[in-house]
């Protein structure tokens, strides 16, 4: 395997060349100009897009997907705490050479699924609950519902998900219910007796006026060489020890890698509080203290960075990121800034990231 890493200041371009295809991370940041303007060049001349996320008002969202001719999952997310009139980041992974089948639900495309030597995947985005009048336990129940439904699609089974993403209009007015629906169906699935999977929750709206939308990575292994198992953080106690049911990191074993997929992750010290209430500089500090040792216990750098998504409370925080990684010589890595609502009012920032080295 090959990694090429293309860097410029309104993006990333991370390929990895490996059995005859190619598979690119695309990160993308707002120039400052026109909103529409980051999708200029998107989608790429060749390849097919297996999952778009988009960071922004959600009032640019039906001229973005026209402009794109977007026929592939997308997750359009609003931060609650952003004004709707900028979009701030997009990410996509994209495949090339590689046969992609489309995996789709009620509300049309939702998921993308291929397979290679090692594995088969699904990647789903844009899940929504069914009915968007009912309760938020509801929805949520709902969304999880889909959620298995769109990977059974792929042949698989929830206990095959290693990775989920969670966006929740309004989440402070709810959080506690929606960690409610995740552990009643993680408990009804068995979730708890095999593998808990990685985790982002966070505050923003969606385009269809749902209680939240949802996206996930499934991965079914095809031989005894592809282990999966949950990464401890050195410095944080596991999310489960305050009702929280996601694993902090999960590495995917493969004979020509290893992908680290980190959480996201915040200034939460070991017993779980909230450390730094009202300094964003020093939870960024923290924040950044607890990604890297859990990078460092696999083997890994900041340099190995794929991709990252940075959810600020305040997106004029962005320049404050950037010094605090030039204060630790960290090198800019493929991130995508995000407007959006962390999980508790006095977290500022939080950060997830996934990594990959040679095996």
């Amino acid at each position: 395997m090959k990694i090429i890493r293309q860097h410029a200041p309104d993006g990333d371009v991370v390929t990895l060349e490996r059995g005859g295809g190619l598979v690119r991370y695309i990160t993308g940041r707002h120039d400052g100009t026109d909103p529409l303007s980051i999708f200029d060049d998107f989608p790429p001349a060749s390849g097919n897009v297996a999952a778009q996320l988009v960071f922004g008002g959600c009032g640019f969202h039906d001229a973005a997907r026209a402009k794109m001719a977007a026929g592939w999952p997308l997750l359009w997310v609003q931060g609650d705490v952003c004004s709707g009139s900028h979009v701030a980041g997009i990410q996509a992974f994209l495949l090339d050479g590689v046969p992609v089948k489309r995996i789709h639900l009620e509300n049309g495309v939702v998921g993308s699924t291929w397979s290679d030597a090692d594995a088969d995947y699904c990647l789903l985005a844009g899940i929504l609950p069914l009915d968007l009048k009912a309760d938020r336990y509801a929805q949520t129940r709902s969304c999880f519902e889909r959620l298995e439904a769109g990977v059974q699609k792929a042949g698989m089974n929830f206990l095959h998900v290693v990775r989920t993403w969670f966006f929740l209009d309004k989440l402070l007015d709810w959080y506690d219910v929606f960690n409610k629906g995740r552990t009643d169906f993680f408990n009804e699935r068995g979730v708890f007796e095999h593998l808990v999977p990685a985790s982002t929750g966070i505050g923003a709206s969606n385009p269809a006026g749902a209680a939240l939308a949802a996206g996930a990575l499934a991965i079914k292994p095809r031989h005894n060489q592809v282990s999966i198992q949950e990464v401890q953080s050195p410095l944080q106690c596991p999310a489960t020890n305050y009702r929280s049911s996601f694993a902090r990191a999960v590495e995917l074993g493969f004979p020509d890698r290893r992908d680290l997929i980190i959480s996201g992750t915040a200034s939460i010290e070991p017993g779980g509080q909230t450390l730094y209430q009202d300094d964003v500089i020093k939870q960024i500090h923290l924040t950044l203290d607890v990604v890297e040792a859990i990078l460092k216990s696999r083997g890994m750098g900041w340099a190995d960075t794929v991709r990252a998504v940075g959810y600020f409370h305040n997106i004029a925080d962005l320049p404050q990121f950037n010094a605090c990684l030039r204060a630790r010589g960290i090198a800019e890595f493929p991130m995508a800034p995000a407007h959006a609502t962390v999980c508790r009012d006095d977290l500022l920032f939080e950060l997830e990231l996934d990594a990959i080295v040679p095996a």
